[in-house]
């Protein structure tokens, strides 16, 4: 049997739905999914097998105009994911179109896609008429000389076998990477700190997700099979504390709740789960949490 393996890199705006169609391909909830743009920090790998295929998807941060350390950190893991796969797939807002955004990524993947298949994928497909489909596959096709476009829609899974076939013939011929049952190669603390963090940043409306972070403090298996997880949440400001433990403490109990269900529905086991909110002014500039989220402290300097 001829087995292949490879590294492919969803890259594209925030929100294009990168994570959706990750958390597809793999069967499993790997990546967090909110309807808040540059949730995903880390460059979260997901494993998904195709025939005798392997392919290892690197789902990256959304790429988009960086202000902060924070930000500037995001962009240079995205854009180092896809420099290091072996496939770029493109992933593009079918209603949105055309962005400046999108404008910028195809100036950089100019750049960078030498030597690698790109392919570009439509995403929400539901949203328009055909004609603007095949238009918008016209103009940016005109733009950048990709190698297949599929037409998709990750949330409902239209067109994502196609990707995934194509992408299963595209990974070079080689030994896999992983043991046929891992679907991430994450610590399980990380993705257990990334669901309590979809939690917080669906509860919470305002500006503030972008300013906490969670991490996985101890992780203790237990004689009956349960598990039991502490975890920090860290803010900025007191006030921010507040909002985090909500009135008589409702937000965190909420969030530890939902946290704890999806935890245990994704490990198939009982779940003790403690939050502790900490105020931490400075940790945006703290190179342990960067490495903590899978970012380069460095790569976030001007």
């Amino acid at each position: 049997m001829t087995t292949r393996a490879g590294f492919v890199a969803l890259i594209g705006e925030p929100n294009a739905g990168k994570s959706t169609l990750l958390n597809r391909m793999v069967g499993a909830k790997v990546s967090i999914v909110t309807h808040k743009v540059q949730t995903t920090r880390a460059r979260i790998r997901g494993v998904a097998m195709e025939g005798d295929a392997q392919i290892v998807f690197v789902d990256t941060p959304g790429l988009f105009q960086p202000r902060r350390r924070l930000d500037r950190a995001m962009v240079a893991a995205a854009w180092s994911g896809a420099a290091d796969a072996d496939v770029v797939v493109l992933m593009v807002e079918a209603h949105r179109g055309l962005t400046e955004g999108v404008g910028r990524i195809l100036e950089r993947l100019a750049e960078i896609g030498e030597g690698r298949s790109v392919a570009l994928a439509i995403n929400k497909i539901d949203r328009v008429q055909a004609e603007v489909l095949l238009g918008l596959s016209k103009e940016l096709n005109a733009r950048y000389e990709f190698a297949q476009t599929f037409m998709i829609s990750a949330e409902r899974g239209h067109g994502v076998e196609a990707l995934r076939q194509w992408l299963a013939e595209q990974v070079p011929e080689g030994p896999w990477l992983y043991p046929e049952d891992q679907i991430a190669d994450l610590p399980m603390r990380m993705i257990a700190a990334e669901m309590t963090r979809e939690k917080l940043t669906l509860r919470l409306h305002q500006e503030l997700p972008y300013q906490l972070t969670v991490e996985t403090e101890n992780w203790e298996e237990r004689k009956d099979g349960s598990a039991k997880i502490d975890q920090l949440i860290y803010v900025v400001r007191d006030g921010h504390k507040g909002i985090v433990l909500g009135h008589k403490g409702e937000t965190i109990k909420a969030v530890s709740k939902a946290s704890r269900e999806e935890l245990e529905a994704f490990l198939g086991r009982r779940v003790h789960l403690f939050l502790q909110v900490k105020v931490r002014p400075d940790w945006l500039d703290e190179a342990e949490r960067y490495s903590e989220m899978g970012l380069d402290f460095r790569d976030g300097n001007t």
